[in-house]
């Protein structure tokens, strides 16, 4: 029997535990894992330092690089995070409101936990902590299965993770590490049907296909994110610059960084050059069409390929449409249903922008970076949906429950 296995059916054991406590229980190991996670810095810079060196040496991005880093910052930022999923409210027990049937039958729907989670990320040792702070919080466990670049740093956090349990008094097989030394892990992890109630996979593409392919339990999808900004005719130019810039370069290798650039065609002689400019100051390379070539000769002449790609470096496309309705076509075809973003003087245009977009995120006069479960009020998110079975974005608390009928009677039977 594989350890993946056994592992998947302790934390079944431990997922029925978790889903009889109370808040009260899971806020005070939540403040636990906080507390132990800032007199843990120094082991976890050792650790993390190893995996840093170990990417170098592979030759990994910049921005994998960065993913990859969890210096005092980092923690201290990730610790503030389980403090602040501790001051939510617990979703696990809430009722929709009572209906009295005719026969007398009081009916509803009550929150419950999904069960055992397997969540399988890439890099970013940071999700370790968050996606076993959401889950303990809604009564889940978890099988944490990180990549082999972020091992060092995992296996720590997960050890972390445990003595705050134990020091909780709650079972410490309700988080557990999943060896990141074999990718054949990966593939007994999500064929666990009825141990395993949802596996969430976060990384690349290729990763994330293979899961969605394989997968023998249900899969949170999120392939890409090829985020939009249109720059709508009358636009604030210094509005413009700043949603551009925060959006591309604030971290380009993340799935809420903007990939394409929208210009309304009436005004982009000049909206364009100005936030071009920023855009190269800032050492990002422009792949433009025709149009935006002609006003801006600067920019690298874009191919097919450039829309709708995912690029995660200071890189972007640049095109030119006649309208609102032309960027809404450029979305729906080349989009990943991530984030679109408009910025608009128009109350008309900001109302289409997010009636008609098809995206987990629309937003209107505001960076794509704003598409995080922490921007958005749901404390660290366990990750981002683009599909719309069961969660649609940034999945926070509620995310982690389903809701199952409850029936309160008075010896009714039923008749017909």
């Amino acid at each position: 029997m594989s350890n993946t296995l056994e592992q998947a059916k302790r934390a079944k054991v431990a997922a029925r535990m978790l889903s009889r406590l109370g808040r009260t229980e899971k806020d005070e190991a939540l403040t636990k894992v906080s507390a132990l996670l800032r007199n843990s810095v120094e082991r976890i810079g050792k650790s993390n330092a190893i995996d840093l060196e170990r990417g170098k040496a592979a030759g990994l991005s910049s921005a994998m690089l960065d993913r990859l880093t969890m210096g005092p910052k980092g923690v201290e930022s990730t610790a503030a995070g389980v403090d602040y999923i501790a001051t939510l409210e617990d979703p696990v027990g809430m009722r929709r409101e009572m209906i009295r049937r005719p026969n007398g039958l009081l009916v509803g729907r009550q929150r419950i936990p999904l069960g055992v989670i397997g969540i399988i990320y890439e890099s970013r040792p940071n999700v370790t902590v968050d996606a076993a702070a959401l889950c303990l919080k809604s009564g889940n466990a978890v099988l944490l299965r990180g990549g082999k670049e972020a091992s060092e740093t995992n296996q720590v956090l997960g050890q972390i993770l445990a003595e705050a349990l134990q020091s909780a008094g709650l079972p410490t097989d309700a988080i557990q590490i999943v060896s990141a030394a074999s990718r054949d892990t990966i593939g007994e992890l999500i064929g666990l049907s009825g141990l395993v109630d949802l596996v969430i996979p976060r990384g690349g593409e290729g990763l994330i296909r293979y899961v969605t392919e394989n997968a023998k339990v249900p899969v949170i999808q999120h392939y890409k994110g090829v985020c939009h900004l249109f720059l709508d005719a009358s636009c604030d130019v210094e509005m413009a610059k700043g949603l551009a810039l925060n959006s591309k370069l604030q971290r380009p290798g993340v799935c809420n960084a903007l990939e394409c650039l929208l210009v309304h065609e009436s005004d982009a002689a000049r909206v364009l050059p100005p936030v071009a400019r920023a855009l190269m100051a800032a050492q990002v390379q422009l792949r433009g069409c025709e149009k935006t070539r002609a006003i801006c000769p600067e920019a690298v002449a874009a191919t097919d390929a450039d829309w709708g790609c995912e690029y995660l470096d200071k890189i972007i496309a640049v095109r030119v449409v006649a309208n609102i309705d032309e960027a809404m076509d450029h979305i729906a075809r080349y989009g990943s249903n991530h984030t679109e973003v408009i910025c608009t003087p128009s109350y008309e245009n900001a109302n289409r922008w997010v009636r008609e977009v098809d995206a987990s995120c629309v937003a209107v006069n505001a960076s794509t970076r704003f598409n995080d479960g922490g921007q958005l009020g749901l404390g660290a998110e366990i990750g981002i949906s683009t599909s719309k079975l069961h969660a649609y974005g940034p999945m926070g608390l509620e995310s982690l429950t389903s809701e199952k009928w409850v029936v309160f009677g008075e010896g009714q039977v039923r008749a017909g």
